[in-house]
């Protein structure tokens, strides 16, 4: 008789990719609808500048809806556990696997869109800003870092996005809706007692300095950490959650 043999179960990085290609299958979740939202949005703001121009207006022009998509990120980070975390573990992929798989599609769509803002930056740099005087991703303070700088910094905040949808996802999936209300009122009220105990010390001066020279580079990294604590927050939440 032949002895029964069995293929051991392969884990680690080519599962990991498999995980990916999973997130991916719906492209339109992670990359084509932030890009879509974009662009859109440069598209109204440089009709909305040559409004300006148009009826005299002068100098610098600067857009803030660069950021439209950055905020869309939340919401990938919930549809990245809610759309997928389910499927994942009926094809006996591992909680750390799909972890680190969601992560790592994270990672890659938001250096994506980081590439994108440091390209749209160089072509308002060499075009006048449009040849209007107009700033949507060559924000000050921000590009005057440096591109490498800039591009690190919108790729923390992608991620921060990200991570935070990706978190509330995980408690509403592991405690249920009351639980994630619980938790983010708790850091709502957290947030005025901290802003209350800072205007009680006088001490908003010392805070704004502080985040002045910390600068661009150093709020990316000190996004980075949060991001860091996030995600070590979620796993562990995720390790228990039922799909």
């Amino acid at each position: 008789m032949t002895a029964l043999t069995t293929s051991p179960r392969r884990t680690g990085g080519p599962r990991i990719r498999n995980v990916v290609r999973m997130q991916l299958v719906n492209r339109q979740t992670y990359i084509w609808i932030p890009l879509i939202v974009l662009f859109g949005t440069l598209l109204i703001t440089l009709a909305i500048w040559g409004v300006i121009i148009g009826n005299g207006g002068s100098g610098n022009l600067f857009g803030g809806g660069a950021q439209a998509p950055l905020w869309y990120f939340g919401v990938v980070g919930v549809q990245a556990l809610t759309l997928t975390f389910p499927f994942s573990q009926a094809m006996s992929v591992s909680r750390r696997e799909f972890f680190f798989g969601t992560l790592l599609t994270a990672a890659m769509t938001a250096l994506i869109l980081a590439i994108v803002f440091v390209l749209g930056a160089f072509i308002e740099t060499v075009t006048n800003g449009w040849g209007m005087n107009g700033y949507f991703f060559a924000l000050p303070g921000i590009w005057d870092a440096g591109a490498a700088v800039a591009g690190l910094f919108y790729f923390s905040i992608a991620m921060l996005f990200f991570i935070v949808g990706f978190t509330s996802a995980t408690i509403y999936k592991r405690f249920g809706g009351i639980a994630l209300t619980v938790v983010l009122v708790g850091l709502g009220a957290l947030l005025v007692l901290a802003m209350f105990l800072i205007g009680r010390l006088n001490a908003w001066g010392p805070v704004f300095t502080w985040f002045a020279e910390l600068g661009i580079l150093g709020g990316a990294f000190l996004v980075l950490g949060v991001v860091a604590v996030l995600s070590a927050t979620a796993y562990g939440i995720l390790r228990r959650a039922t799909p």
